[in-house]
């Protein structure tokens, strides 16, 4: 089982054409994902990569059926990009795009509430998501680990990478990398709920990182409607105040926002928190080998 994305998922890529897309694009049909087409107005009617490139994404679906899009658009285009999928109500779109001014995510994912929710954001500024052995949606390698029962949402691209390989072993589910913007799509809570309910899923890696409360809020809920093991890593223990660290939105301001602050309240609600990303991945091991 998978949440999201699965063996049947049709991806189809916006800047497909462009050189992140065209490289992505040829690593995600490696991996043996369904990538359908592409969307380039500009370039409709022609093909690259041996597959077909459509003028809308209301006219990649239609040809393709596709249910995914994934989104290597720059920056300044990224908002229209997001909308024009939002309105063919396309059930997935994953936003790799880094560098997204705030107020423009915040005008696309206000627009996907007012449409009805019925396209979910993942990013911007993620690596995207992948279900090991069945697909994979943005720039997540696809072949640092296994298809197993562990669920992974992370803010972090390269500790995702480091978690998938180094419990490989067990393999995951899925991975969900939601991105470390102050404004985005999917959230931590998004993905716990979902590996809640997933069947094939028996315990969760969360990743966060200062800034924000976002980890907090994650907390509460895991208190009242988790009860699968979590086991988590906060980054930044290290990171000086008031400085913004990496991503746009690991900024601490006071107490508010820190490492420390962060681990207390998941280790108040009975999650384990690594103070390592391999201590972590070990915590993990000890939660699968008691199982």
């Amino acid at each position: 089982m998978a949440i999201w994305l699965t063996e049947n998922s049709k991806i189809i890529v916006q800047g497909m054409t462009g050189g992140e897309g065209t490289k992505h694009t040829r690593r995600m049909l490696a991996s043996g994902a369904r990538v359908v087409g592409g969307v380039n107005a500009r370039k409709a009617g022609t093909t690259h990569e041996g597959l077909p490139v459509f003028g809308t994404v209301v006219e990649a679906i239609k040809e393709t059926g596709a249910d995914v899009s994934v989104v290597f658009v720059p920056p300044a285009f990224t908002k229209d990009a997001v909308k024009e999928a939002i309105d063919a109500e396309i059930p997935l779109c994953v936003v790799i795009t880094e560098g997204v001014p705030i107020h423009d995510t915040t005008e696309f994912w206000a627009y996907a509430v007012a449409k009805g929710n019925k396209t979910r954001i993942i990013g911007p500024n993620c690596p995207g998501i992948a279900s090991p052995g069945a697909s994979n949606a943005g720039i997540i390698p696809a072949d640092i680990t296994t298809a197993g029962r562990i669920g992974l949402v992370s803010k972090s691209g390269t500790l995702t990478y480091q978690l998938m390989y180094e419990l490989r072993d067990f393999g995951f589910s899925t991975a969900v990398g939601i991105g470390g913007d102050p404004v985005i799509g999917t959230t931590h809570i998004d993905a716990l709920q979902a590996f809640q309910d997933d069947p094939g899923t028996d315990a969760i890696v969360m990743i966060g990182e200062i800034g924000g409360d976002a980890e907090e809020r994650a907390a509460a809920y895991i208190e009242q409607h988790v009860t699968k093991p979590v086991v988590a890593y906060v980054a930044g223990f290290t990171a000086p105040e008031g400085k913004t660290m990496g991503h746009a939105g690991a900024i601490v301001s006071g107490s508010a926002g820190t490492a420390q602050a962060k681990k207390e309240a998941l280790e108040k609600v009975g999650v384990r928190v690594g103070k390592t990303p391999s201590e972590t991945a070990r915590l993990m091991r000890e939660v699968m080998q008691a199982r």
